[in-house]
Order: structure tokens, then sequence, then C-alpha cells
């Protein structure tokens, strides 16, 4: 079984401390569970998706109970949705489910398949589901089913905070994912999902695209509101994104990741002194303000409208 704080990256932890410190955030929790949401999604699964069984595509399910064994987690139910794009997701709260697209099994191997599979369930195991359904929520544009009137409740602040933590949980899931299925086959993932399937990215140069992590960080770095332009882009994606910063901290972190396996080293064996080399996206008040000193002139309305962005 994973311990969470073996895995946790600790921008999660910090953002989630943020998060939950934003005024409306308990509310907004409570209400969406209320409001039985979470029922809507199930169905909108069973209408739409095939839901994947021993006796249902089993060459697809079976790679996901060893994972949640090793993880020490609850199976989840588990999806295959028709999309070209290689993606998978992990929502709900007393449902929860997995969901992987049809443009995923066809573009990444059988082990990069089972670590897309592990991040999620890292997900799972690192207690991010709920809040996670809520993100994204926000994320697809909550007008959309707003009938209850929850999304009158999402200040520009809530929103950035989710957001936020939304993608700095996704540090934590990778660690997750490399305890399970190894450091190699997170970075082969994260290839795959950046540039295309093995036939395309199989002689990719490792080295040159982390130098090209390192320009990216340098890029996005050279001011504050570079800072909030490049985490607004990455926020407004439906894709994973800095796959190779990602890739790159995976790497550097190898050699304790093998140490800390399930049953091995705790956190400090592992993952308490990884360089924090991700570029960091930190919409706290100095970026905020350097948003509406920008925004000045053009509109005084300071909240940042993310409803807007494109569901891939």
């Amino acid at each position: 079984m994973l311990d969470p704080k073996s895995f946790t990256h600790p921008e999660d932890e910090a953002a989630l401390r943020t998060l939950m410190a934003v005024p409306g955030f308990a509310v907004v929790v409570k209400l969406f569970l209320k409001l039985g949401y979470e029922k809507m999604m199930h169905g909108v699964n069973m209408g739409s998706k095939i839901r994947l069984s021993p006796t249902q595509l089993p060459e697809v399910y079976n790679r996901l109970p060893p994972i949640c064994r090793k993880m020490g987690i609850a199976e989840p139910e588990f999806y295959l949705e028709s999309n070209p794009t290689p993606n998978a997701c992990t929502f709900g709260d007393t449902q929860i489910f997995i969901c992987v697209t049809s443009g995923l099994l066809e573009d990444l191997d059988d082990d990069e398949i089972n670590s897309v599979i592990a991040h999620e369930c890292g997900h799972i195991a690192g207690r991010h589901v709920l809040y996670h359904t809520i993100a994204d929520w926000v994320l697809a544009g909550i007008d959309k089913y707003d009938l209850f009137g929850v999304g009158k409740l999402l200040s520009g602040p809530l929103s950035l905070a989710f957001f936020y933590w939304s993608r700095k949980s996704e540090l934590s899931a990778d660690r997750a994912a490399a305890l399970v299925m190894g450091v190699d086959a997170v970075v082969r993932t994260h290839v795959r999902l950046s540039g295309g399937p093995k036939a395309i990215t199989g002689g990719i140069n490792l080295s040159e695209w982390v130098q090209q992590a390192d320009a990216y960080d340098a890029v996005s770095k050279d001011s504050a509101w570079n800072k909030t332009l490049q985490g607004l882009a990455a926020m407004g994606e439906r894709t994973p994104v800095l796959g190779g910063a990602r890739a790159r901290d995976s790497a550097l972190e190898r050699d304790r990741a093998v140490q800390g396996a399930p049953g091995g080293a705790g956190r400090e064996g592992c993952w308490g002194r990884m360089p924090l080399v991700l570029q960091e996206r930190r919409f706290r008040v100095d970026v905020l303000q350097t948003l509406r000193g920008k925004a000045e002139g053009v509109s005084q309305q300071p909240k940042i409208r993310m409803r807007k962005a494109e569901v891939g």
C-alpha cells in the first residue's frame, strides 16, 4: 500500500493549503456534494462510454486491478471513451471512476498505458479526486450545467486556487506512477503525450528535450507577467501540460524513486529533497497584482474568466 506521504509533492501540499484557506471553499464543496453533480456524471458515463469489466474488453480492464492492489485502493469504475486525443481522467467522490480515451490506447505501449492508469490511481490514493472534480467543473465552464447557482460562489481567487492546485497535484500523481511503474515508463509516457506515438517519437533526444524544458523555465520566469501568462495558458489546457519539465523532474529523481518503492523508504528517502525545478506558476498576491496592473485601463473587473477555455 502506498502512503500518500511517500509521494505527495510539497508544491501540491502548499497549493492545497492555499485553496482550503480561500473564503468560500468549504461552502462550494458542501454544495457540490449536496446537489448530486456526481450522479449526473455517472449517468453521462453509463450513457455515452463503455464500462470496462472482466467480461467487457478484459484486455484493457485487466490493467487496473494489479495497480489498485499495489496502491492499496478500492477499484474505481473504469470507462473507455472514443476520443482520438490520448488522455485520461479521474473524477467522483463516493463513486469514483477512471476514464481512458481510445487515442491513449492507440498511441502508447503497454507500460506507458499502465503508467497513465497508475497516475490516475495516484490521484485516488492521494485523495485528490473530489477537489479535482470540482476544479474540472470550473474549468469546463460551470455555467453549462449551473442550475442551482454554484457558479455564483466561485470568486476569481477561488477559481484560480482550484486551477492552481489541480495542476500541482499532477506532480504528486507522477510520483505515485513512478513508484509503481518505474521512472522510465513515466518519462516515456510524457514523451508520447507531448509528441505522439513511438513510431514518431521513438528516436527523441531526451537530453535536448530536457534543455528545452530548462529554456521554458527561463522564458516563463523572466518576469511576474510572463509567469502569469504561462500559468494561465497551462491552466486553460485540458490535456497534459509541461510534459518536458515533468519528465525532467521524474528523471532527476530516478534513484530516489527506486529507493522509495512500496515498502521502502519514506518521504525523506524518496521525494523529500526533490529539486523544485518545475516552473513555478504561483498565483499569489504579487502575480495577481501584476495582472491587475496590466489590465488597468482595459477593464475594471479584476477577475480572470477561465470558463471560456475550450474543452479538448
